[in-house]
């Protein structure tokens, strides 16, 4: 599951654009770097950076999976999405590359935690006067974030190829694989410690109603809580007690992981660390290349089929937790349910990458619409009930499943058809996913359960049409064989 700023989770994240220019100048300079530090410092650098990110993302990714349901009065928190996803898209073709020229890479992902913080403490008092401006700090810091992490890792990478005398690329996809492996028990350590504490629910608290229960699933439209006099049991929200320790929890986590980072990284020496060297400010240009990209036949018949990964991981997280999950079992076991999803995304992305050398990308693609297909269906007929529960953690498995495809195979698509242009292409992919979260965060509180499920069909067979037909563009331009997937990174996208 990823988050909005994928990345986000989506990644989520953060941002493969701002990756791919940033990365490819040091590639370009590694050459006349020195050797700034030994091999164990290298691991120790690698390691914190690991440590301190699995502390921040535990806490902002399970938060992210509860504000459905922990902020849904008028649609605060799913809005606050929205505005985090708005902000990354600006975020990701400006302020990057500025940020890191100016406080190097290690004060750069300080600084853009800091913004994280923010917005976790503006939950203690949720209110629009503190989620908007809190998620637009975040939001325009996620991209800096990624941009200066994948810089910071790119680096320990090409100095321990130098030591060690092993290819570049073959460190650099070892440290990134590392990393991102580590990154993906975040989401399952967040989710797993919030729904401990949400589990300490009222022992006076009232089972949900046969009648409240009937609204639940596609039938579910914002304001179904109520029924007369009646609160719905499992969308109440926490006592106020639960939620300033659940807040107070994930702000330790992420002050934790800033202490990490100030008191351990070790600044890099070599250019891309240090604060105040002079650097093409690529953002004006990023920006000018991305809607010049946008006008390319490919990139137009990609576009509904990017929109459709914003708006599923936009419908699992905002949708799914709080009008299945919530609604027949309780905001208790939000958490639970996402930690099945997310595990299950976590080891699908790893497992379809391998598969995909094998048997190529077309059948991934044809599985994962099929998949996601049939369980749009189910959705739309499916009535949950009290003890559903464990179909819950199946649907939630298996949506993680066609997740993983998407994340993994999307990108390669990109990758690979514009491997001549890859800077303005990944800058479009992040554009366009983030507005399919935007717009599965806005539908959240202005459309029924239905509506949005029929949308996300729509969007995914009219993105299935556009994937077929590049496929077949591109065969006819490289007759004989498909597409190759070997030659691009399948990093997961990463979610805010």
């Amino acid at each position: 599951m990823n988050s909005p700023e994928a990345a986000s989770s989506g990644a989520s994240d953060g941002c493969d654009s701002s990756r791919e220019i940033l990365s490819k100048e040091i590639f370009e300079n590694a050459d006349v770097h020195s050797i700034v530090f030994p091999k164990k410092k290298i691991i120790k650098n690698l390691t914190l950076l690991c440590v301190a990110f699995v502390f921040m993302f535990a806490a902002v990714q399970s938060l992210f999976a509860l504000q459905s349901s922990l902020n849904k009065d008028e649609g605060l928190g799913v809005y606050g999405l929205a505005i985090v996803s708005i902000a990354v898209i600006v975020s990701c073709l400006f302020v990057p590359s500025p940020m890191i020229s100016l406080l190097g890479c290690k004060w750069t992902i300080v600084t853009a935690m800091f913004c994280y913080v923010l917005y976790i403490a503006g939950n203690f008092y949720a209110v629009w006067g503190t989620m908007v401006p809190a998620s637009l700090i975040m939001g325009l810091g996620a991209a800096p974030l990624w941009a200066a992490k994948c810089t910071y890792l790119t680096e320990l990478a090409l100095q321990y190829a130098k030591l060690t005398g092993e290819t570049a690329t073959a460190v650099v996809n070892r440290f990134f694989g590392i990393f991102f492996g580590c990154f993906q028990t975040s989401v399952m350590l967040g989710n797993f410690a919030s729904s401990l504490i949400l589990s300490q629910k009222p022992e006076n608290e009232t089972e949900i109603s046969k009648e409240l229960l009937d609204r639940c699933g596609a039938s579910y439209c914002t304001g179904d809580e109520d029924l007369g006099n009646v609160t719905h049991a499992g969308l109440k929200r926490p006592p106020a007690e639960t939620i300033y320790t659940l807040c107070g929890m994930y702000v330790a986590s992420g002050v934790v992981a800033i202490l990490i980072l100030v008191t351990f990284l070790d600044r890099l020496a070599a250019h891309p660390d240090t604060p105040g060297k002079k650097r093409p400010l690529i953002s004006v240009q990023l920006l000018t290349a991305t809607f010049q990209q946008t006008r390319r036949r490919e990139q137009l018949l990609l576009i509904p089929l990017t929109l459709y990964s914003g708006l599923e991981q936009g419908f699992i997280g905002g949708d799914f937790t709080k009008s299945y999950v919530s609604c027949s079992e309780g905001i208790w076991n939000v958490g639970y349910v996402m930690l099945c999803n997310a595990a299950v995304d976590a080891v699908c992305s790893f497992g379809f990458g391998k598969l995909v050398k094998d048997i190529g990308r077309i059948p991934f693609f044809v599985f994962g619409s099929f998949l996601h297909l049939s369980l749009q269906v189910v959705f739309l007929t499916w009535q949950p009930t009290s003890d559903s529960l464990a179909l819950l953690f199946v649907f939630a498995g298996l949506w993680g499943m066609g997740d993983a495809i998407w994340q993994t195979q999307i990108n390669a698509l990109y990758g690979v058809v514009f491997h001549n242009n890859q800077a303005a292409a990944f800058s479009n992919y992040r554009m366009w996913e983030s507005a399919g979260f935007m717009l599965a965060y806005v539908f959240s509180f202005q459309l029924c359960v239905y509506v949005k499920l029929y949308i996300l069909i729509g969007t995914l067979a009219l993105g299935m049409g556009g994937y077929v037909t590049v496929e077949a563009l591109q065969k006819r331009q490289t007759p004989g064989r498909e597409l190759n997937t070997e030659k691009t990174s399948e990093l997961p996208t990463v979610k805010a």
